[in-house]
């Protein structure tokens, strides 16, 4: 066994010779990240290699620099361990607990919150009269026939007699979606509770909520540790269909993350667990199949089918949940392919279905979401944009995390913002946007995503903004800041490949809003409103979103709404309405699904879509 330290934690694992050294880190109970799955693509792993460093695999080559290979840097997902060895963790590698991870969700509509005889959970009083010689019925007949038809758990049946005798056949029974969950005695605090759940491809958040008032009582949200597998669901959905115990593995690590954030919203609420009778799951179509362990495998090949569309209902003990052990659980359903509950939890709050538009909704993300509501027609669609905007391909990006720079404005002098107020340390997915149409303004940039060297820039350009500008082996970089200025003591810059990987995330994006349009007759600019949903569009600026291109540049920048996490709201909703549920039953149901991948006009749009736009919006 050889001996691996990691510095400056000290940590120390040992491994069997050959051990791939991300599994060596991951031993070590580094909170760290592999956005392109461990394929030696983002360059995110990249760690320092103080004693035995080994010779650079052609992985290494091509994703890191000269200068760096030379300082002994390897990207951890391409290195085996042979030799012992003295590892020095690059800050950029480590997952933060700390992203800023967006909560709110602008309230659930007061119209899906069901009167209380009609709402998905109900405790019930019940005074029942004690069996007699000419009264036999069985005990469950006779609760039955206090509180309705309803089903059951063995388990709880093994119980009920003893309780019904213990409080005198009073007390309150529990019921959950006409499943009975629990007898309560007559001196209990008859507190409801639920749990709401966005399980994105990469933040987890929950909030506890009062299922009498409908109010929140606590909230919390962290980085889904499904992240270390990769950054986005294709990379997830491979290891289920390359590993063994892929699907197990996924299943677990989110389950625990969920089990984790149960404790917190109780322990912050001073609330029990047991007193938690329904659980609601919202999320694209691969991350629900993940939660409930159902494998995703057939959505890595065509024809991309989910292994379910309607809404589920089941003990939620089959997922796992520390709650009361017979709550229930439930999912959202799934509209098509890579269109899931998320999409329409989205349809389902802001009432998309119900407006004659035309009207928009977009998820800005890794698997971005696009629906549209256009007469009687609903259509959706799924794009694949890639991590660019969370920074897993850009060589300087990072997440949302405190020393982000997430607010750039050049003027005489580079302008930024970090999150935290501390010094910088990478760019997040606003800055992204913020910079680069900065430099189309600027003429530093051209449309087809040439960064411009200091003998073509405009004359006229600022001093400071010119000098930021240099030129290296792989071409021309911006540096956003200077070693000096930064946290990490080297130069924070967008590069030519940088440019390139979001010009492609915004070309899918873009090519999916186009074709949708496209397919009902209606321009960008005729659309009545464009709701943009979900944690990255909360922060971005819109009229940098379409200078750059992400966003229709002949839309009236006024027309373009932010709805915040509308995936938690649809949670939420379902959660306190059973009306909600089947509503959004019928959502999934009646929404047509397209699939861009076999559309012959999405790929030219593509292709359009690589230029930026040619002048700024009017």
């Amino acid at each position: 066994m050889l001996e691996i330290r990691f510095l400056p934690d000290k940590k120390r694992v040992r491994v069997a010779p050959g051990t791939m050294l991300s599994q060596a880190i991951t031993k070590a109970n580094l909170a760290f990240e592999f956005p392109c799955g461990g394929q030696g693509k983002c360059g995110k792993c990249k760690v320092r290699i103080l004693s035995n460093c080994p010779t650079p695999t052609h992985a290494d080559s091509s994703v890191l620099s000269k200068n760096e290979i030379a300082q002994g840097y390897r990207l951890a997902c391409q290195t085996r361990v042979f030799q012992p060895m003295d590892i020095e963790v690059d800050h950029l590698s480590i997952a933060t607990r700390e992203t800023q991870i967006l909560t709110d969700e602008n309230g659930t509509p007061e119209n899906l919150f069901d009167a209380e005889d009609s709402r998905p959970v109900s405790l019930l009083p019940i005074n029942l009269s004690a069996p007699t010689l000419e009264d036999d019925r069985p005990d469950l007949v006779r609760l039955q026939d206090a509180v309705g038809a309803c089903t059951f758990d063995l388990e709880l049946l093994r119980t009920l007699p003893s309780k019904l005798r213990r409080t005198n056949f009073r007390g309150t029974a529990v019921i959950v979606h006409h499943h009975l969950v629990d007898f309560l005695p007559p001196d209990d605090d008859n507190a409801c509770l639920g749990l709401a759940f966005d399980i994105g491809t990469t933040t987890l958040v929950g909030s506890l909520i009062d299922l009498v008032t409908g109010k929140p009582l606590a909230t919390t949200s962290r980085v889904n540790p499904q992240t270390r597998f990769g950054d986005d669901v294709i990379s997830r959905i491979q290891r289920v269909r390359e590993t063994e115990n892929g699907l197990e593995e996924l299943h677990s690590t989110v389950i625990d993350a969920v089990n984790e954030m149960i404790t917190e919203l109780c322990k912050i609420a001073s609330v029990s667990s047991e007193k938690i009778y329904l659980s609601a799951f919202s999320g694209n179509t691969t991350m629900l199949h993940l939660v409930t362990a159902v494998s995703p495998a057939a959505l890595g090949e065509l024809p991309f089918v989910p292994a379910v569309r309607h809404s589920l209902i089941f003990p939620a003990s089959k997922l796992g949940l520390q709650i009361h052990p017979f709550a229930r659980a439930l999912t959202l359903p799934i509209i098509g392919g890579f269109v899931g509950g998320d999409t329409v939890a989205g349809i389902l709050v802001t009432d998309l279905a119900g407006t004659d538009g035309p009207v928009m909704l977009i998820d800005i993300g890794t698997n971005g979401e696009i629906a549209l509501k256009s007469g009687d027609n609903l259509c959706a669609a799924s794009c694949a944009a890639g991590p660019a905007f969370e920074g897993a391909t850009i060589s300087h990006g990072m997440r949302a995390a405190q020393g982000a720079i997430e607010e750039i404005v050049l003027s005489e002098q580079v302008q930024f913002k970090t999150i935290g107020g501390v010094p910088p340390i990478g760019l997040c997915g606003s800055a992204l946007i913020d910079l680069v149409a900065e430099l189309l303004r600027h003429e530093i940039l051209t449309s087809d995503g040439t960064l411009l060297s200091n003998d073509n820039l405009p004359k006229d350009l600022p001093e400071d903004i010119r000098k930021r500008i240099t030129v290296h082996d792989s071409g021309p970089e911006f540096v956003v800041a200077t070693a000096e200025e930064s946290g990490t003591g080297y130069p924070i810059s967008l590069t030519h490949r940088d440019i390139r990987a979001l010009q492609l995330a915004i070309a899918a994006i873009r090519a999916g809003i186009e074709v949708l349009l496209a397919k009902n007759g209606i321009k960008p600019s005729e659309l009545k409103e464009l709701l943009v949903a979900g944690a990255f569009g909360n922060y971005i600026r819109p009229r940098n979103a379409q200078r750059m291109g992400l966003l229709p540049h002949t839309l009236d920048p006024e027309r373009i709404r932010f709805i915040g996490n509308s995936s938690l709201a649809g949670a939420k909703a379902v959660l306190l309405s059973q009306r909600a549920l089947l509503q959004a039953d019928t959502i999934a149901k009646m929404c047509k699904h397209v699939e861009l991948s076999r559309d012959p006009n999405f790929v030219s749009a593509y292709v359009e879509n690589m230029f930026f736009p040619s002048d700024d919006i009017t």
